[in-house]
């Protein structure tokens, strides 16, 4: 079985890479409303350990992944790892 590449999103917590789909930030209300309709569900994860969300990462498979990382610390990771670095 091929190693899947794991991407921090902050406090120790990983997301596969490839499943990742997009990386958004909080200024807009589609973003928003996105998050409200997630809430209560099993597709909203949060991974901001009691802080401020500042991304949101979208998955794959419709997972909406919190995230207190800034958007272009996390899209720069996750170009780091897909550059192999």
């Amino acid at each position: 079985m091929a190693s899947r590449s794991l991407v921090n999103v902050g406090h120790g917590n990983v997301v596969v890479a490839d499943q990742i789909v997009a990386i958004v930030g909080l200024d807009s209300l589609p973003v928003k409303r996105l998050i409200e309709s997630a809430k209560g569900s099993a597709k909203l994860v949060d991974a901001t350990n009691g802080r401020r969300t500042r991304a949101v990462i979208v998955t794959g498979s419709d997972h909406l992944i919190l995230s207190s990382l800034e958007p272009a610390t996390l899209a720069q990771r996750l170009a780091n790892d897909r550059d192999g670095g």
